[in-house]
């Protein structure tokens, strides 16, 4: 026969439980509002959306609409940590001039090399 363990947890441990999740939504919330400092909530017929002027923030993206607020947020901020690591690793985004300047620090860093006969 198995026992049932139960958690009962005090009343100052839930408080912070509740904290951390605040914590976690202004997080969320303050990373879509770096990006698109106007962006804000809108209900639409299809849910809630979190629109940058005329753009839906999660649409480039796919992600759904969705009916909860925070949903919407997190959605967002997906959106935008995605949209940040992509274009931080494009290869559009690195062109030749960029590679052989690299390629030129790290040769003055290492030093000349002689070739031993």
């Amino acid at each position: 026969m198995k026992s049932i363990m139960t958690l009962n947890f005090h009343v100052k441990d839930l408080d912070h439980f509740n904290m951390r999740e605040e914590i976690k939504k202004a997080r969320l919330k303050k990373k879509v509002m770096d990006n698109y400092p106007n962006a804000k909530v809108e209900y639409t017929n299809t849910g809630v959306q979190i629109m940058s002027g005329d753009i839906y923030i999660a649409e480039e993206f796919y992600l759904p609409t969705t009916t909860d607020v925070e949903k919407a947020w997190e959605y967002a901020a997906l959106a935008c940590k995605t949209r940040q690591q992509f274009n931080r690793t494009h290869p559009m985004r690195m062109d030749l001039s960029d590679i052989e300047s690299k390629i030129n620090r790290i040769n003055k860093r290492r030093g000349p090399r002689n070739k031993r006969k």
